[in-house]
């Protein structure tokens, strides 16, 4: 059974486009480019969507590549944006290029991201001394320790 949120959107502009499902399986909404936005090689650049949203508590939203500019060159560099439930400015793509040649330019209207929505868990934070930690087979193991490449 899939869980129903309502995640209202606003325009911040005329031209903006709601997001859209490829499909009704589809995990991710896709974003629009507001405008043509050019992303030079190996620099990063806020590509604007034009659109607010109030994503519920207890919610997030995860800004993600799309595989088609993926597989161009095009990649968000921190992996994954994070929009949190109380944000309300402008939702914009944070876009790298390290495909082929010095530039890439997304047009404006074209899919850009997708967003999926999470949920967040309720977490509380505890410190305590380091041999109250359980221990796990792989200890401090880590960058690739665990032979998986």
């Amino acid at each position: 059974m899939r869980t129903e949120i309502h995640v209202k959107f606003a325009k911040l502009n005329e031209e903006a486009r709601l997001p859209t499902q490829g499909s009704a399986q589809a995990a991710g909404w896709d974003l629009y480019a507001l405008e043509e936005t050019t992303v030079v090689r190996g620099a990063s650049v806020m590509i604007p969507t034009g659109l607010a949203c109030a994503i519920p508590e207890g919610w997030e939203g995860q800004i993600r590549c799309r595989s088609s500019l993926g597989k161009k060159g095009m990649i968000l560099p921190n992996g994954v944006g994070t929009i949190d439930s109380d944000y309300r400015g402008e939702l914009k793509v944070l876009a790298t290029w390290i495909g082929e040649g010095d530039s890439f330019t997304v047009g404006k209207g074209e899919r850009v991201a997708q967003m999926l929505f999470a949920p967040v868990p309720l977490v509380h934070v505890e410190e305590v001394a380091l041999d109250e930690l359980e221990s796990t087979e792989r200890g401090e193991g880590g960058f690739g320790s665990s032979g998986q490449y």
